[in-house]
């Protein structure tokens, strides 16, 4: 087997943590909070965004138009799924 001579190997045992730059942000940036709705008029998932305020969520069937309105209570819900008749 021959070896490619663009093959090296780097030894990074004396870097420091501190020196390497933090990319986590660029990775991973900050997820916004959604639900997934399905509307079962036109069988189609979509997922739902806060609106501006965050007190609601405001969903419209990308296909017949059918509107529906998820209010954030107190509480919470666990689910993140939601099913439209």
């Amino acid at each position: 087997m021959t070896s490619d001579p663009r093959d090296y190997r780097l030894d990074i045992r004396s870097v420091e943590l501190k020196d390497v730059p933090d990319f986590t942000r660029a990775i991973a940036p900050t997820s916004k909070p959604f639900l997934s709705v399905l509307f079962k008029c036109c069988s189609v998932y979509q997922r739902v965004y806060k609106n501006p305020t965050e007190d609601r969520y405001d969903a419209r069937c990308p296909r017949c138009g059918k509107f529906v309105r998820l209010v954030v209570g107190a509480g919470g819900s666990a689910p993140r799924e939601f099913v439209v008749d």
